[in-house]
């Protein structure tokens, strides 16, 4: 009985020594873990840089939208004449409004956590506010009705579970978060059609959102090299490659047309 055990102790003590684990996958394919998992890395705040831009319309710029609302007399009165025009296009001196820029590219060895601040999406004067936004993955966005009518929100991503929210009552509140990144997720309010907004879902901290002058700035970023994407709802994307580093700024243009 003895000579029997010691080959199987041995056999034993062979398969807990491997460096590799098989396990089957639920397709039926075979996935291999190692048992040292990969390191992801943090940013040092000492060592970042910062990447700053413009956004520019070159052209004759497009005649705005111009919503008449007057069949919804709540929305109505909040408007002058009874008509919204959306911020799908809003250039000033050759300067692009409401450009998401974000990291496309370059940080996949790095590590972030969702903060715990939380975005906040208003429902005010029948019209989202902000129009163009962004969150990190698991971070939590406030949907919240400032007006003393009926909302809601429908959130339409490919990527996380989609969610329709009813905000009945003036004040009133409600929070969600998207589980996975995508660029862009869009938000409408069934009740009021021309209501659209945007958000920009991201693993990592470094988006922004373009203001009246075209400007945007993402501070804190790691030394290395990016691809950098620009995304407008009406004029589509564009995308530059950068290097930052250590204590630099960078500047870049966007141009539109």
């Amino acid at each position: 009985m003895t000579y029997v055990l010691i080959p199987l102790l041995l056999i034993l003590v062979a398969g807990c020594g491997q460096q590799q684990e098989e396990v089957s996958a639920p397709d039926g394919s075979v996935e291999t873990f190692s048992d040292v998992s990969e390191q992801k890395r943090s940013v040092d705040p000492a060592a970042t840089g910062t990447l700053k831009g413009t956004a520019f319309f070159d052209g004759e710029v497009p005649q705005p939208r111009v919503i008449s609302v007057k069949g919804n007399p709540e929305c109505a009165l909040l408007h002058h004449n009874g008509e919204i025009i959306p911020e799908e296009i809003m250039v000033q001196d050759g300067r692009l409004q409401n450009v998401f820029v974000y990291i496309k590219e370059g940080l996949e060895g790095y590590s972030f956590s969702a903060p715990s601040e939380a975005i906040e999406i208003d429902n005010k004067n029948c019209v989202y506010v902000p129009h163009v936004t962004g969150a990190q993955v698991d971070q939590p966005l406030v949907f919240l009705n400032s007006d003393s009518t009926l909302h809601n929100v429908h959130a339409f991503p490919k990527n996380s579970k989609p969610f329709n929210l009813g905000l009945p009552f003036a004040g009133m509140k409600q929070t969600k978060k998207f589980s996975s990144p995508e660029v862009m997720v869009s938000l409408k309010c069934d009740v009021h059609p021309w209501m659209l907004g945007y958000v920009g879902v991201l693993p990592h901290p470094y988006f922004g959102v373009t203001k009246s002058d075209g400007s945007f700035e993402l501070k804190g970023l790691p030394p290395g090299e990016y691809l950098v994407e620009a995304w407008h709802e009406k004029f589509g994307t564009q995308s530059q490659k950068v290097t930052i580093g250590s204590q630099e700024t960078k500047e870049v243009e966007f141009r539109f047309q």
